[in-house]
């Protein structure tokens, strides 16, 4: 019987992927909380649960392992998403009526003031809805 030349990789060709897909994936959320929130006047803490979600999913597709290495990577992106997008929700808040746009006064923002914005914008709700995309983090990325 003839041995084929050809063998299954041991690891999924594309676990190199993962990082570059969720980069992308996280900076398109974040970019849609941040206009969501803008349109709606909100802080739109609902937009953490598809964070979860997109995490999730990208992880999958760009081929990490199943695990608990997986379900923090998604927890701890979907908590960087949530955090970048309430930068740029304050930093638009603050630079809009200066001229700025969001990224020129987001970058001029110091963390005192966003910290302060953000305790001042965020509630309950939004807290329950980080808790709530954290389960879903975690579940989507098992």
């Amino acid at each position: 019987m003839p041995m084929s030349s050809v063998s299954p990789p041991a690891r999924s060709s594309r676990h190199w992927l993962w990082p570059m897909l969720l980069l992308l994936g996280s900076i398109t959320v974040a970019v849609a909380w941040l206009l969501a929130a803008l349109t709606t006047g909100t802080q739109a803490g609902w937009m953490a649960v598809l964070a979860a979600l997109e995490a999730a999913w990208m992880l999958r597709l760009g081929g990490f392992r199943a695990g608990p290495a997986r379900v923090a990577v998604a927890i701890i992106a979907m908590l960087l998403i949530a955090l970048a997008a309430n930068w740029g929700i304050a930093a638009a808040y603050i630079g809009g009526p200066m001229g700025l746009t969001p990224w020129e006064s987001a970058l001029r923002m110091g963390p005192h003031l966003a910290w302060t914005l953000l305790t001042l914008a965020n509630g309950l709700g939004e807290a329950l809805w980080l808790a709530i995309a954290a389960v879903v983090a975690w579940r989507a990325a098992r």
